[in-house]
């Protein structure tokens, strides 16, 4: 058996009755059963559609985003996040870099190596080398006046931890920036980078090995084993290029407002929902969100 998810941003409810029961009856489905009114509805399937991704394509011109996946184990025990940008809305060496002055080259580096275009350690390192001689306590300054968490995120922790889940924030940032986020959060552990700093200078170095995307994949085995758990207990999420490898290693890998390339190589896609819909697709009803 598999099930549909039909979503949207829930600041604006988008998904209508009509919309689902025509869809519904299309695919031979089952009783819709709502789980945000007009923001999310489900329902279940046979089999997966043949049409599934053209679908899909069509929902996308009206906001709405499209999940189909098998019904059994897709409410997951662990959660595996990536922050830049999925966690958090901004990439934290962009932010320093405009403390810096040299905000426009490094967002350029950023993007092509989040797209993939450009090997990810080579890519972090000559962005970290671009920051040499910044004050350390320029990054409790972007903490405080530039880092916003991604709208849902506390909601999503907050559910799947009272449902006994465990979460991992696994970043190519820096551990300045995890350890706060975790902690505000309420992850489990949080690993990333490094940055060097010597008397209160950064060095313009980052501490090594760097935690790119194989690093991503070992914590998810890493974690996983420690915790008895399979493969398809996780639920990852990750817009870059170097979340991939979490994303298809997982039970369920969703690529959230990803680069183009990256979500194109993911069977969930989440380009209008906030971080709600990651309970959505598991199944979970608004009613059971917790605070």
């Amino acid at each position: 058996m598999y099930v549909a998810t039909l979503l949207c941003n829930p600041t604006t409810p988008c998904v209508e009755l009509s919309l689902a029961e025509s869809l519904r009856n299309a695919w031979g489905g089952g009783d819709l059963r709502w789980l945000a009114e007009g923001i999310a509805v489900e329902f279940d399937l046979p089999q997966q559609p043949d049409n599934q991704w053209d679908i899909w394509a069509d929902l996308q011109k009206l906001n709405v985003d499209l999940v189909v996946q098998p019904t059994q184990g897709r409410r997951k025990k662990m959660l595996l996040a990536d922050m830049d940008s999925t966690m958090i809305q901004q990439e934290c060496i962009d932010e320093l870099a405009d403390e810096s002055g040299v905000g426009p080259r490094v967002k350029e580096i950023t993007a092509r190596a989040m797209n993939g275009e450009l090997d990810f350690d080579g890519a972090l390192k000559e962005r970290v080398a671009l920051l040499k001689g910044l004050p350390e306590t320029v990054i409790d300054q972007v903490l405080e006046t530039r880092i916003t968490l991604m709208p849902g995120g506390q909601t999503l922790l907050a559910t799947m931890k009272a449902n006994g889940a465990y979460a991992a924030l696994v970043s190519g940032g820096f551990t300045a920036f995890t350890a706060k986020v975790a902690a505000i959060l309420n992850f489990d552990e949080n690993r990333a980078n490094t940055l060097i700093t010597q008397e209160g200078t950064l060095t313009g170095d980052v501490g090594l090995p760097i935690l790119g995307r194989q690093a991503k994949v070992d914590a998810l085995e890493d974690i996983t084993n420690r915790l008895g758990l399979a493969d398809a207990d996780v639920m990852a999420v990750g817009d870059g290029a170097n979340d991939l490898g979490m994303l298809e290693r997982a039970g369920t890998g969703v690529a959230l407002h990803a680069k183009p390339a990256v979500a194109a190589q993911c069977d969930v896609r989440i380009n209008h929902g906030d971080l709600t819909a990651l309970l959505y697709v598991q199944g979970y009803a608004r009613s059971e969100f917790q605070a």
